[in-house]
């Protein structure tokens, strides 16, 4: 698997199959806790130019690329017959991983972590009955705001006595990336995934894009209209970030790494 930078970022050129094979395998190994990210125009260009979030990112072992813009940014540097033909959607590769470990409760256990109780509980009941023969092995609505100190010694706890091996974490960006990194040497063995919004989207809180706009690249565009007050500044700073630090890097050879 090719790892590309954009802007900084180490983005995989990987498709999902490829990437539910690098999560079933690195899960099977019950040796340390890795990390997983779907990564769009917001997550690089947040690392690029916030510090600590991009050191986070650094302590990352896979990043797939999760909007168009990192998909035709890994394949300007790839060669023809290499070239992407789809994203790594988020929301999307946690479904391809949950049918994937469908029927094999024996290997794979798995975790949600994140957003409240009621969310959690509406995800339970729907993915036992879209894959009855996965084991879902437990969840943890953590509390708003600020955790108080022994909140990371509850959870790792949780996921260790449930015997999870694949955690989906749903704190936002980001929070879920920050705190898997921050604590990944802390936290018991398994794939831990920032699945950002996955979590409302299964749940049927919020609407995704039609696949015409997540094919053209607009998904960006459909959630602005969705909640435009709060999705504006986001959208409008990070994008812009993105298109200038990857025309930069292009019009200056730079490649970082």
């Amino acid at each position: 698997m090719k790892v590309i930078p954009i802007i900084g970022l180490p983005v995989a050129a990987t498709t999902y199959a490829q990437a539910v094979d690098w999560i079933l395998v690195h899960a099977a190994k019950w040796d340390r806790a890795y990390a997983v990210e779907a990564a769009n125009t917001h997550v690089a260009a947040l690392a690029r130019v916030d510090e600590d979030f991009g050191n986070a990112m650094q302590r990352f072992d896979l990043i797939c690329p999760d909007g168009m813009p990192l998909v035709w940014a890994v394949n300007s540097q790839l060669p023809a017959n290499e070239k992407l033909t789809d994203r790594v959607y988020g929301p999307t590769l946690m479904l391809e991983t949950l049918k994937a470990t469908d029927g094999r409760q024996a290997e794979f256990r798995h975790f949600l972590l994140g957003g409240k109780q009621s969310t959690l509980d509406c995800l339970t009941e729907k993915f036992a009955q879209d894959f009855p023969a996965v084991h879902l092995a437990g969840n943890h609505s953590p509390p708003f705001g600020t955790w108080p100190a022994h909140e990371l010694e509850l959870i790792a706890e949780k996921i260790k006595s449930s015997g999870a091996n694949l955690i989906w974490v749903g704190l936002g960006c980001p929070k879920q990336e920050l705190w898997i990194a921050q604590n990944k040497d802390r936290l018991p063995p398994g794939v831990y995934f920032g699945i950002g919004a996955a979590f409302a989207f299964h749940a049927g809180e919020v609407r995704q894009s039609p696949p015409v706009f997540q094919r053209l690249g607009l998904e960006w565009a459909y959630r602005l209209a969705m909640e435009p007050r709060r999705l504006f500044k986001r959208y409008f700073t990070y994008n812009s970030l993105f298109v200038y630090h990857l025309l930069r890097d292009r019009m200056t050879g730079v490649k970082m790494t």
